[in-house]
């Protein structure tokens, strides 16, 4: 099974679930949470989705954060308003600073933008985020629920055209002082912004395990091309393929005529990526929540350790 191949430092590793809404990433990614808190690694599971839903797939009520599931496995749901008080305090000033040098934009209007205008901000920090959380070693397995990684990669690449831009601008752009609580010219500052993102660019290609899951209807499979591209135009490889919701029951007219619907799409998806490791899920008949319908997904995606 792929999904235990790759390591990241500290012994651990970290194994992103990523696929347009509604395929069923969350139940994958609480699965792959599940089976290997129940192999005794410290497991955290981490959700940055708007709607978070971890916490209901768990069964879980209690309000901290990160908030205990069981022995060896916690989770962490971080809203967007989190996420920017977390980026804020670790960059904000300096980004600030750069855009405010350039355009003048009070600080309030400038959060806004970066949270409106550039929604996949919150996913390129959760990189940076689990960066750190790497390192401290503190959990041998993370878990990340995300969305499609086109925006963030796109954001990972600001830096390098900002400074472009800087450099085609009058000459007096690159000796712009960023006022009184900063001395560093602004392409000082873009240099060091520059080499972070590539940092991360590079702590996902050697530690970041990505999955995709997906469903076997048309508008799911045709996006399926576009991640895979975007990945890859980054050096970022797929270690499993998931299809969710396959229909294995054939005992009504409904699911005749759903299986004949699904056919041509899971022989499209096995034709165009049969490099991957495929696993089909079955369409259950109930609601996937709580530790033991877990344990029926964690089967099924870890079959080929068991």
């Amino acid at each position: 099974m792929i999904l235990n191949k790759q390591v990241g430092c500290n012994g651990n590793t970290i194994t992103m679930f990523t696929g347009k809404g509604g395929v069923g990433k969350t139940t994958c990614a609480a699965a792959a949470a599940h089976h290997y808190s129940s192999l005794g690694r410290e497991t955290l599971a981490i959700s940055t989705d708007a709607t978070p839903s971890l916490s209901h797939i768990f069964e879980l009520t209690r309000k901290e954060k990160p908030a205990k599931v069981k022995e060896f496995l916690s989770i962490h749901e971080l809203g967007m308003n989190e996420v920017m008080e977390m980026w804020d305090r670790k960059f904000g000033a300096e980004v600030y600073a750069v855009f405010s040098s350039v355009v003048s934009i009070e600080y309030s209007k400038f959060l806004e933008f970066m949270t409106s205008v550039l929604p996949g901000l919150s996913d390129e920090f959760m990189l940076d985020y689990i960066k750190e959380l790497n390192v401290k070693g503190e959990y041998e397995n993370i878990i990340w629920d995300t969305a499609p990684l086109g925006q963030t990669l796109a954001l990972l690449e600001t830096p390098s055209l900002l400074r472009k831009h800087l450099r085609m601008a009058p000459r007096i752009y690159s000796k712009l002082k960023l006022g009184h609580k900063s001395k560093k010219p602004i392409m000082e500052i873009l240099e060091h912004w520059e080499k972070a993102s590539a940092e991360i660019l590079d702590f996902i290609r050697d530690k970041v395990r990505f999955n995709i899951v997906t469903i076997p209807e048309a508008l799911a499979v045709e996006q399926l091309a576009d991640t895979f591209h975007k990945l890859y135009e980054h050096g970022l490889t797929v270690q499993q393929l998931i299809i969710n919701n396959v229909v294995k029951r054939k005992d009504s007219d409904f699911l005749l005529t759903k299986t004949e619907q699904q056919k041509r799409y899971v022989e499209t998806i096995y034709d165009n990526y049969s490099n991957i490791e495929i696993v089909e899920l079955p369409m259950f008949p109930y609601e996937l929540k709580g530790l033991e319908r877990l344990k029926e997904i964690d089967y099924i995606l870890f079959s080929n350790t068991q």
